[in-house]
């Protein structure tokens, strides 16, 4: 191999390393976006003032707020003004997460065939999980599944004079991901991606997030 062909695969393998370190340092967040909008004639949401409402079983919740701020990060993205005393509409901000077993397409366990053989899932779903989970394959080898981990969050917008709901929008993504917070607020991204003209019926909206 003569001096010149080396130096060019030494740079082709190069770049390939630069490649795929590039493609480990980031994760695609596929989130599954409903969004409708119901705008009366003559109303604009563009640059609209808003402020936050809770349901009661979210006043005293932590984690409402930090919803709260995921979402109004996504909202100023596009261009609504949050000032709680001049605002001319509410927004209810929805969020949460399940966890399961998930068989090798990512499904939850029992929901379709798969190639481990028998499951059993131990019972207990409060806080997650029971801890008797075993797989049987011929040999009584027996492999843990992996957690997935399920997320939803959901943005209603609503004109406060009439009471009017003028936009609902709904994002939910499954996957091995532990991480919730930026996950959701991932997901309130795609919720408001296209605000305020979505496209009709479900879409798939595609972010990409740092590891």
């Amino acid at each position: 191999m003569d001096t010149r062909t080396r130096h060019l695969g030494l740079a082709m393998a190069a770049l390939a390393l630069s490649l795929l370190t590039g493609c480990a340092s980031v994760r695609l967040i596929d989130s599954d976006v409903v969004s409708v909008a119901a705008v009366p004639a003559g109303m604009n949401l563009q640059g609209a003032k808003y402020r936050f409402e809770r349901l009661p079983s979210q006043v005293h919740n932590p984690e409402a707020g930090l919803a709260e701020q995921q979402a109004q990060t996504a909202m100023t993205a596009v261009g609504l003004v949050r000032d709680d005393a001049g605002a001319s509409f509410s927004v209810l901000v929805g969020f949460n997460g399940t966890q399961y077993l998930a068989d090798p397409w990512g499904r939850p366990l029992g929901t379709g065939w798969t190639p481990y053989g028998s499951v059993a899932i131990g019972s207990g779903f409060g806080g997650g999980f029971g801890s008797h989970v075993g797989l049987g394959m011929g040999m009584g080898m027996r492999f843990a599944p992996p957690t997935h981990y399920r997320r939803e969050v959901s943005v209603i917008m609503r004109e406060l004079k009439s009471g009017q709901v003028v936009y609902e929008t709904r994002a939910s993504h499954a996957g091995p991901w532990r991480d919730s917070v930026p996950i959701f607020a991932t997901l309130f991204q795609a919720a408001l991606a296209n605000f305020p003209n979505p496209p009709a019926g479900l879409r798939r909206v595609n972010i990409e997030l740092s590891r």
